[in-house]
């Protein structure tokens, strides 16, 4: 197995290990970031009769706000590499009774699926992720039919973000590391709206256009925030989950510190932004 191979299966594991996290928090994490999944289906305007692919979908969200858009006569698919995630979403969709979803286990870079199945492509926190995301852009397009569009969404920079940063910078700061690992793809690793418009473009995408959304984290209760940060982060939880007690204690003290400036009685008020992108696969 190749180093980049080595790299794959290691993202492919910490996003496993986080499943539970993410299924206890959902509600809360689709309610925050509403705004970018109302800017993703504004701009591909999914409609009734059609077919969906949501990539990467954690527990769904995206890919369940679209099914009501594309009625019982239309098809989403919810799929994440995880199995455990697709799960979810699937359960999710049945708690609401959606009919016309079904869920797979699918890589945002290795798409099972054929050639022009798709009318729409949605991808919201997952690119970022990819070991190649040009490769992760021209699977996109790979399925997409032609004229199909696409939305990815990805967070802007670490500076921009410090409800996840200042997390991440307090544990590295305790262990003397960087986090992520240089190298590794992490939650920052598109954070520039050049760069994620150059990838979709390298995919073979059209028509590419970026914009930044405002997602705040604010009226959470701090300990709700370290707590569904630290369950929701996939380069965090495994982490934390193997170190003494008096380590995470030291770090979740340094961390509310840090927040301090940012929390306002009691409550925080922390800014977020996602660089969000549609495109197109060319006609004919």
């Amino acid at each position: 197995m190749s180093h980049i191979d080595d790299v794959r299966t290691g993202i492919h594991g910490m996003w496993a290990s986080v499943t539970e996290g993410w299924e206890v928090h959902a509600e809360e994490n689709d309610a925050r970031a509403e705004p970018i999944t109302s800017w993703m289906l504004g701009r591909t305007e999914p409609r009734a009769g059609e077919r969906v692919l949501e990539l990467a979908c954690g527990p769904g969200g995206t890919g369940i706000a679209a099914a009501a858009r594309v009625g019982a006569e239309g098809a989403v698919v919810l799929s994440d590499v995880v199995a455990g995630m697709a799960d979810i979403a699937g359960r999710r969709a049945s708690s609401v009774g959606l009919a016309n979803v079904r869920t797979a286990v699918l890589d945002i870079e290795d798409i099972d699926e054929p050639d022009g199945r798709y009318d729409v492509v949605l991808c919201r926190e997952g690119l970022m992720f990819a070991v190649d995301p040009r490769r992760g852009a021209a699977e996109i397009a790979r399925v997409l039919r032609p004229g199909g569009r696409a939305a990815v969404a990805v967070w802007g920079a670490r500076a921009e973000n410090p409800w996840l940063g200042i997390v991440l910078d307090a544990v590295g700061e305790h262990l003397g590391v960087t986090l992520p690992p240089p190298g590794t793809p992490g939650p920052f690793s598109l954070s520039d709206a050049d760069e994620v418009a150059a990838v979709l473009a390298a995919g073979g995408l059209v028509d590419v256009d970026t914009d930044r959304v405002s997602v705040p984290y604010e009226g959470v209760p701090v300990e709700r925030w370290w707590t569904r940060t630290c369950a929701c982060a996939g380069p965090l939880a495994q982490l934390l989950a193997g170190l003494p007690e008096e380590a995470t204690d030291a770090i979740r003290a340094r961390a509310f510190a840090a927040v301090a400036e940012h929390t306002v009685d009691g409550l925080v008020q922390l800014p977020g932004i996602s660089i969000v992108a549609s495109a197109r696969r060319a006609p004919g």
